[in-house]
């Protein structure tokens, strides 16, 4: 098995590049996607937040009212701190037994935005950082996601820049090409990682 981690800015196109190496034959992990279902009406996670944050962070179907939590955790850097220990340690969990699960050969992918950030390079046998231009990644921000300028600017000033990542990555895909080019990039990346994977198993 071959443990992949990838990351990459806002609006850089990561999922794009996951998707592509999903239908090459990787296995995605997708963390921000077990994060929502840790949480979910039902589950241990959102007990545990509503005991943290109060029944006020529900909406009206007993789901999480994400802009509501989000409004209280993202002004506080303590109260966030207690929401990461709620479901960081849910998603780690979720996301080895789907690991565990995957065969001997695989190309495990974790799609994870914050691998940089919070140092989980080491965790993985080689980092991919899909690498975009910051005035590509406010164009997509603000042309296909419809935010606001000042917005758009205020999430990649929060995330590590540019120079952090492609200083944690194996490799590097650059995403400021024609989907065709990032479509044949990717698929030479693949026919590596599947090498090693192979080479990995016997």
């Amino acid at each position: 098995m071959l443990k992949v981690g990838l990351t990459g800015g806002i609006g850089a196109g990561k999922s794009e590049v996951s998707r592509l190496l999903v239908e090459c034959g990787a296995v995605l992990i997708d963390s921000d996607r077990i994060a929502r279902e840790v949480v979910e009406p039902g589950t241990e996670g959102l007990a545990a937040v509503v005991d943290a944050f109060g029944a006020d962070v529900l909406a009206a179907d007993g789901g999480l009212d994400r802009p509501k939590l989000g409004s209280i955790v993202f002004a506080d850097q303590e109260r966030l701190g207690v929401l990461n220990s709620i479901v960081h340690p849910l998603v780690r969990a979720r996301s080895e037994e789907l690991e565990r699960a995957a065969a001997p050969d695989a190309v495990v992918v974790h799609d994870v935005p914050l691998l940089t950030e919070n140092g989980l390079a080491p965790l993985y046998d080689l980092v991919i950082v899909v690498d975009t231009d910051p005035a590509t990644q406010l164009d997509r921000l603000v042309r296909l996601r419809g935010m606001t300028e000042p917005d758009a600017r205020a999430r990649m000033a929060a995330q590590a820049t540019r120079e952090q990542r492609r200083a944690v990555a194996d490799i590097v895909i650059d995403n400021d090409v024609p989907l065709d080019d990032l479509r044949r990039r990717v698929t030479d990346v693949w026919a590596e990682l599947a090498a090693r994977a192979r080479t990995a198993s016997q």
